[in-house]
Order: structure tokens, then C-alpha cells, then sequence
């Protein structure tokens, strides 16, 4: 990726708060739910659509009790149906035997977000494989203009507008109208990645991001797509999200069960410990409830970051020429380290040393961004610390050490990858 290092650009409000809530939950749900495919082509009937216990309470409050500020729902994949009773075409759950063609997957999810105080986002992919005015670009822009509205429009306020870039490469939408309809009906929406983006995709769909985590950018060509699809012709401050799900895929499989624990640790210290944010996919099944082995093992990953995490030792700063002082109890013991650095006048650490009163470098590395966390091998035992910081005018906004103790759970190694491709059905 062509970043922009040398170029201090700031974050506006809602990005700021976007990115300092960290945790997102995806939920992929569709017919592909039910034909057991990833992607489909639009030609699944929408009477396949027939969850019989469809509970989205379960789904937000999942989120909720994992940590997440918000959830994002796929409104619409690839495939074209609809999860909400939308007037622009007739393949959508109105057509289906679920609630008598009377439910509204968007509607159920949103106000299960607002009873549990998370806020909504949703993904309306741009790419249609059912709808005919798919081949006519002027008569589908229009087309997917209705369905932008009717999402922007019913739902309250979205935190989030998911546009997808799959199967786009060489197609131009109106993103100009697109932005227009964001910016009457939710201006305060993050959209990811697309047209009049302001986040962007990590670049893989393993949830990990690197170091250098970079928040201005110059390009988005890592994802494939044609600059002109992007509409990115300048540096931007667009801070990365990293989804990546639960499963293998993104939709529910039966024969696919939840990452390990150890993997979700790898996940976390590689996307919002490097300072960018996790949107973690969890796939409800057919009954359009969520599969107690995923629910087990979210439960465990809270554990396990509440072990970690759950009780912070904050240091008292002070400043030091180009470094800053961190001063902690003589003797603290921990093994994790977090640090936070305040980005509203724009992301300026390049790197970063943390060293003990004899000078001992215990971590290092490059960006720090709304949060960085080092974890240690061994845990250490130590009182003051002092952060070297290469940056102009950079400002640490926090530090604070945590001990997990027995209960830490080691990360795996910095070169593991998922397998996440899936398979084009």
C-alpha cells in the first residue's frame, strides 16, 4: 500500500469515535444460510429463506457481552436478497414462508441494537446477481439508489455503511449520488472502503493488520479494485478495519466450527493491538439462532481478555524531551502493555521503544495510533518506564500495564495465517 507518512492529515469526529470503540460483530445471514453455499448467484428461490427461531436478541446481546460498540448486518449479499421487506424488487424476505412474508431481518436486528446499546451498521452490497438492471449501469445506479434510501431511511442511525467491493472490478457506480444519499440520511455513518469511503479495508479477510498500521493512505490498490471504483485520487485519513469470521467462512456451514481460542488471541493482537479495528463475523445458522459451540467460545475469548485486560494498572506521564516517563509502582509486575497515543491532530508516532529504569528495551515497534498493545513472553517486574517516541510532536495520551498471570494464553506465532477463502458455489 502507498501510505503517506510524511503527511499529517486529522480525523474527523465520527472517525475518531469509530475507531476508539475498536469491536464490531458481522453477521452474514441469507439464503446462503440455507443452500449451504458462500456465494450464490441469485437464482436461490427466496422461499429457501426460512429460519424457524430467528432470536437477534441472542445475536446483539452476544456482541454486547463479547464487547462489541457495535454490529453490522449483510442487508444484502451478492446474491441480491433482501433481508429487509424492500419495494425495489420482489426477492426479499416478503417472498418468503418466514413470518408469513411479514418479518424484517434489518428491523428485528436494529431494534435489538438500540434495546442493548449497540449501534447498527449495514452492508448493501453494490454487486447484484438476481437483479436484471444489473447489465443497464444507469438503470441499476437508480435502482440501488432506492435500496440506499430505504435502508438509510428506516432504521435510525447507522454507525456503519458496508460496501463490499467483490465482483465490482471494472464497473463504475454513481458513487457521486451515493454520497449525496449518505450525506442527507446519515452523515455521521463510517462507509467502509468504496465511493465516499472514510475506513478501509485491511487488505485480507484473516482480521490482521501490520506494522506499520497506517491511518493515511494514498491508495487502496491492495484490494484489487480500480482506482476509479475506489474514487480515491489523493492522500485521506481512512483508519483500517479487519474482518475476518469466526468460521472458516462467512456464512453458516454445518460442517465448520469456531476458531480456536489461541487463534481469536492471534486476531486481536494483530488487528486492535496493532491500532486498528475488529469487525469479527459470527454466523447465525438456520434456525436464525447462533451455534452454542460459537457462543462457548466467545464466552471463553471474553474470559480470556477480561484475564488479560480486566485489570489495568494506569502509569502517571510525564514528559521527557522525545520520550515520555511512565511512572509505575517499584516492583509492578506485568506482561502487557498498552499504550495509546491522542490522534486528533493526526497520527504521528513512527516508532516506539519501551524501556525499564536500566534501559533494557522490554518493546518496540512502529505506529502506535488509538491503542498499541505489546505483549511480553515472560511477565517482568518493574517501576518506572520511559517510551522513546520518533515523531514529530507526537502526544501519548495514556499507558497502562496488565498482568494476566497463569490465566495469559500465548499468542501464536507473528507468520500464522487463516485459510479463509472460500470456495466461489
Amino acid at each position: 500500500m502507498d501510505t503517506a507518512p510524511n503527511e499529517i492529515l486529522t480525523p474527523t469526529p465520527q472517525q475518531l469515535a469509530w475507531q476508539k470503540a475498536g469491536l464490531g460483530m458481522f453477521f452474514h445471514f441469507g439464503v446462503n444460510t440455507f443452500a449451504g453455499k458462500e456465494w450464490s448467484d441469485g437464482t436461490i428461490p427466496a422461499s429457501a429463506f426460512a429460519p424457524t427461531a430467528l432470536d437477534a436478541d441472542e445475536w446483539v446481546r452476544l456482541a454486547r457481552d463479547l464487547g462489541a460498540a457495535h454490529v453490522v448486518l449483510t442487508a444484502k449479499h451478492h446474491d441480491g436478497f433482501c433481508l429487509w421487506p424492500t419495494e425495489t424488487t420482489d426477492y426479499s424476505v416478503a417472498s418468503s414462508p418466514w413470518k408469513d412474508g411479514r418479518g424484517d431481518v434489518v428491523r428485528e436486528v436494529a431494534d435489538a441494537a438500540r434495546r442493548y446499546g449497540l449501534r447498527l451498521g449495514l452492508y448493501l452490497s453494490p454487486w447484484d446477481r438476481h437483479e436484471p438492471t444489473y447489465a443497464d449501469p444507469a438503470a441499476y445506479d437508480e435502482f440501488y439508489l432506492r435500496q440506499l434510501r430505504e435502508l438509510c431511511t428506516n432504521y435510525g442511525g447507522l454507525v456503519e455503511v458496508w460496501f463490499d467491493g467483490a465482483g465490482s472490478a471494472g464497473r463504475t457506480y454513481d458513487w457521486g449520488a451515493i454520497g449525496a444519499v449518505l450525506d442527507e440520511l446519515q452523515p455521521d455513518a463510517m462507509v467502509f472502503n468504496m465511493g465516499p469511503a472514510t475506513i478501509r479495508w485491511i487488505g485480507n479477510e484473516d482480521g490482521l493488520a501490520a506494522d506499520p498500521c497506517e491511518y493515511v493512505t494514498r491508495s487502496t490498490d491492495l484490494n484489487n479494485y480500480d482506482e476509479d471504483v475506489i474514487g480515491l485520487t489523493e492522500a485521506q485519513y481512512l483508519p483500517p478495519e479487519c474482518d475476518v469470521s469466526l468460521h472458516r467462512g462467512w456464512f453458516w456451514q454445518e460442517d465448520e466450527g469456531p476458531k480456536s481460542l489461541e487463534h481469536l488471541l492471534a486476531i486481536h493482537d494483530r488487528s486492535l493491538g496493532l491500532g486498528a479495528n475488529l469487525l469479527l463475523n459470527v454466523p447465525p445458522n438456520r434456525q436464525g439462532r447462533i451455534d452454542a459451540a460459537d457462543i462457548a467460545r466467545l464466552e471463553e475469548f471474553r474470559a480470556a481478555l477480561d484475564a488479560r485486560f480486566g485489570a489495568p494498572i494506569p502509569a502517571e506521564l510525564t514528559p521527557q524531551g522525545d520520550a515520555v516517563g511512565a511512572e509505575l509502582p517499584a516492583g509492578t509486575r506485568w506482561d502487557h502493555f498498552e499504550i495509546r497515543e491522542d490522534v486528533t491532530a493526526g497520527q504521528r508516532v513512527r516508532g516506539h521503544r519501551v524501556l525499564d529504569a536500566e534501559g533494557t528495551v522490554l518493546a518496540e515497534g512502529g505506529t502506535i495510533g488509538v491503542r498499541r498493545i505489546h505483549r511480553l513472553e515472560e511477565p517482568v517486574r518493574t517501576g518506572p518506564l520511559r517510551i522513546e517516541i520518533d515523531g514529530a510532536d507526537a502526544v501519548i495520551e495514556a499507558v497502562t500495564v496488565h498482568d494476566a498471570g497463569d490465566a495469559a494464553v500465548p499468542a501464536l506465532p507473528e507468520a500464522y495465517r487463516a485459510t479463509t477463502d472460500a470456495p466461489l458455489d
